[in-house]
């Protein structure tokens, strides 16, 4: 479903990287004669391919196969699920790209109809990339270590830090304890102190960690700290370790320089854990570029986005036992993966994390505490099953509200700007109470972007709008869109060699654009004036239509539908253009619509439990949703 068109751009600062946009058209300029692509995302249960193919000038998605993994035994190699998911693909499209036993890529001369042009692959088999990361203060060079080792793809076992409240002895123990695939060490800015830097080699020295794959192989470290301490660094660690050293994470407190250690860690992750896993050498053989983990796959793509567009991007991807979010605010990339949340293994996590009452709010309906702490349990040991009744759908739709919620708010806790920095404050800020500011603005974030079964599988795609809506609320102007079949993975790798067809595939074939949400900031009573709505296109013309709090309204505008929208706030509520300020401009449709959301930012649910069931079903109904 087409959605090529310009986002809104809600005014604020954006900078992209000279270096990006010549990386950008170098790539674009080496993949002009690439016209069949193959592209697999081996997951940790399901290898999925798909086939892309450039017709009436530009790259469209043709078919999609899927095979189980095979990383495990009692296949113990990973390409047997990739050669089964290709066979698919031979089967829905009737053409061969299988000879010899492996995916045929064909020379660039070659006019033979086997194989394809271009073959990538990403991966999360196996358990994906693991690591431990080192600081030496844990709200400053530990942090920057934490978002260099999430933005590579990596799953973050523990954050070690000199002032982490624990025991030397028990920072001893839990690196014993953990079986990383390697370790980010950093701390110290260059010129300063070497000794808390040099404190936590010996402590890795003494705990003397081994590696998850490959019994009889050094444990991989890198060492992004203090330039002075990396000859003592590599005196201590570099008989025991295989120890590569890059430019330190934090050179100085005003800049984080994370590109060195991800481009490490994106190395060690082919030489370490790629060769040591089941059948990826001979994958590995087989692609036209280095296989990726699927996270930093699904992060190129964001920011590929992000920075084509000139636009604040939010994505979420909630699974069965994690939820990763991916942010681009004023070109700065930040992933987080919440690692004990999701809707099936970790389920019973999120009813903890956030609670049964959190829970309870969203339901149209009251259900008793122990029959939803009973449904989610069973859940958790039945985790492959699927909602058979409305009510275990809305239950599940209230835990992905919550799971969704906590993930982002331990997003904005990483996506901040630099701690340790000294930053001009006014008198107000002095006396008042200093909190970290986050990077993520619900009021300045142009498109949300939601992923995995929960969202893309919703039995109605307002369904999948109002989860998002509720557990973000966005604020002012933000168009929604769900990935149809979660194939970011796949674009995010192909980016890195064909950008144009991945943008292109992006855009008309994986994105569903659900619609904008307009919601004003700002909190009143019941029944409050909101604001007054005018209306004007092709299929509407509303003049001046009084917006109350409290309520909702979709208008069905759409996906090839524009429409002007003027909204004159009252002075307690902002739209984007300042509080009492009107905005007017553009908004797009979607298979969903237009939602006009006037339940103030937090949502006002209500105290009574009648009245809160009350306001859900009539704001699900108001949605469309039931």
């Amino acid at each position: 479903m087409a959605i090529n068109r310009q986002l809104l751009i809600k005014g604020h600062e954006w900078s992209l990287p000279h270096e990006a946009q010549s990386a950008l058209e170098v790539k674009r300029s080496l993949a002009t004669d690439m016209k069949t692509i193959l592209a697999t995302d081996c997951g940790s249960t399901t290898t999925k391919a798909i086939l892309i193919e450039h017709s009436d000038e530009r790259y469209r998605l043709i078919a999609r196969g899927e095979a189980p993994t095979t990383v495990e035994a009692p296949f113990d190699d990973v390409t047997i699920g990739v050669l089964n998911a290709m066979r698919e693909l031979e089967d829905l499209t009737g053409r061969r790209f299988l000879l010899n036993g492996r995916v045929h890529v064909r020379h660039k001369k070659s006019h033979d109809d086997i194989g394809c042009d271009i073959y990538v692959s990403t991966s999360s088999a196996g358990g994906g990339l693991q690591m431990m990361v080192t600081g030496v203060v844990k709200t400053m060079t530990a942090e920057s270590a934490q978002r260099a080792a999430l933005g590579a793809g990596a799953i973050v076992m523990d954050v070690i830090a000199i002032d982490d409240g624990r025991a030397e002895h028990e920072r001893i123990q839990r690196m014993r304890s953990l079986r990383p695939d390697m370790i980010l060490l950093s701390g110290g800015t260059d010129g300063g102190t070497i000794t808390h830097v040099l404190e936590l080699a010996e402590l890795i020295l003494a705990a003397n960690p081994r590696p998850r794959l490959g019994s009889g192989m050094k444990l991989p470290i890198i060492y992004a700290g203090n330039k002075d301490a990396r000859e003592k660094a590599f005196q201590l660690l570099g008989d025991k370790f295989d120890l590569r050293i890059v430019e330190n994470i934090r050179p100085t407190l005003e800049v984080e320089n994370l590109q060195p250690a991800r481009e490490a860690i994106h190395d060690l992750f082919l030489e370490h854990v790629m060769q040591q896993a089941p059948g990826y050498s001979k994958l590995a053989s087989w692609v036209s570029a280095e296989i990726m983990p699927t996270p930093m796959a699904v992060g190129k793509l964001v920011e590929l986005v992000a920075n084509e567009r000139r636009i604040n991007v939010l994505a979420v991807d909630i699974g069965g036992a994690t939820t990763d979010v991916f942010s681009v605010f004023g070109g700065r990339f930040t992933r987080t993966v919440s690692a004990n949340l999701g809707l099936s293994y970790s389920i019973c996590n999120v009813m903890v994390s956030a609670g049964i009452e959190n829970i309870s709010r969203w339901l149209p309906m009251k259900m008793d505490e122990r029959e939803v702490r009973n449904r989610l349990r069973n859940k958790m040991i039945r985790p492959t099953t699927i909602p058979h009744t409305v009510e275990s759908l809305l239950l599940e739709q209230a835990v992905a509200r919550e799971a969704l919620r906590l993930a982002l708010e331990h997003h904005k806790q990483l996506a901040v700007r630099l701690k340790g920095v000294h930053v001009q404050r006014t008198i107000g800020e002095v006396l008042g109470v200093i909190e970290q500011e986050t990077l993520v603005d619900m009021m300045k974030v142009d498109l949300i972007i939601g992923s995995g079964g929960v969202l893309s599988h919703a039995p109605r795609r307002n369904q999948a709008m109002i989860m998002l809506v509720d557990a973000f609320q966005p604020e002012g102007v933000t168009e929604l869109a769900v990935d149809s079949i979660f194939m970011m993975p796949h674009l995010g790798v192909l980016s890195q060699v064909h950008p144009e067809a991945a943008l292109q595939v992006f855009w008309n074939d994986c994105l569903i654009p659900l619609g904008t949400v307009i919601a004003p900031r700002g909190v009143g009573k019941l029944g409050e004036y909101v604001g007054r709505l005018t209306v004007s296109g092709t299929k509407f013309n509303i003049i001046g239509k009084d917006v109350r709090f409290g309520e909702v309204q979709l208008l069905p505008v759409a996906t090839d539908e524009t429409v002007r929208i003027r909204f004159e706030p009252a002075r307690q509520f902002d739209v984007g253009a300042g509080y009492g300020k009107v905005w007017e401009g553009e908004v797009k449709g979607g298979v969903v619509g237009i939602l006009i959301d006037a339940r103030g930012r937090p949502i006002q649910l209500g105290d009574d439990e009648d009245e809160r069931a009350r306001r859900m079903r009539n704001w699900l109904m108001a949605a469309g949703c039931i």
